[in-house]
């Protein structure tokens, strides 16, 4: 599992900057953007559990660099988020919430 987030964020890394939005994408993009940004979470999660620094990606003025940070910074500041799953949901939930998509049926 752990090599598996490593890869995960090596190729968001990789890319450059964090997910880039628009406002016109429908609610199944923005679920997939959303789904993406989880994954974020998820190793930010580690990353702090580990002790690293935080790891934030620069801001273009798009949504979506915004939106990672903003999940990133509050799984950083927040002790409640105790878990990957409380990470996984947080970061799902806020991304969803500052997109204006619709929460995916569970």
């Amino acid at each position: 599992m752990r090599h598996l987030g490593v890869l995960i964020f090596t190729f968001f890394v990789v890319c450059g900057q964090a997910l880039a939005t628009d406002e016109g994408m429908s609610d199944t993009q923005k679920m997939r953007f959303c789904e993406r940004v989880r994954d974020h979470a998820l190793q930010a999660f580690y990353n702090r559990d580990r002790g690293r620094p935080m790891k934030l990606f620069v801001e273009d003025g798009g949504d979506g660099a915004r939106i990672t940070n903003h999940i990133i910074k509050r799984i950083y500041e927040e002790p409640q988020i105790s878990s990957p799953k409380k990470a996984e949901v947080f970061g799902r939930a806020t991304c969803n919430e500052m997109m204006g998509s619709k929460l995916p049926p569970e």
